[in-house]
């Protein structure tokens, strides 16, 4: 049983310290809006869009890390990243350069 409490309050650790990463983000943008996604034996990725079209993201050991972090920090979340949501999203010349670098030969991401 010592075994299952030290694992809860690792994981109860990881999700406050997650969410204070996700309230400092959505403090310094004016707000924030997230979503979680599993991305397999990673975890699962917290995407973070802030009200000024900022975006991050940041990545859990465990799905029920992220949604325990994202709950705790109180924003507002979206089951999938589309329609309105996605739309807030500002991208600048740097994604642009990265993905054109990704996508079609464009500088390398050394």
């Amino acid at each position: 049983m010592a075994d299952t409490q030290q694992v809860d309050a690792k994981a109860e650790r990881r999700a406050t310290r997650l969410a204070k990463q996700i309230s400092t983000f959505s403090k310094a943008h004016g707000g924030a809006e997230g979503q979680v996604a599993y991305i397999g034996d990673r975890g699962a990725r917290i995407v973070l869009v802030g009200e000024d079209g900022a975006w991050g993201d940041l990545v859990a050991p465990s799905y029920d890390i992220a949604e325990q972090a994202v709950k705790k920090s109180g924003i507002p979340t979206h089951d999938t990243f589309d329609g309105e949501f996605a739309a807030k999203v500002k991208t600048g010349p740097y994604e642009w350069t990265r993905m054109a670098g990704i996508q079609v030969g464009g500088p390398a991401n050394a």
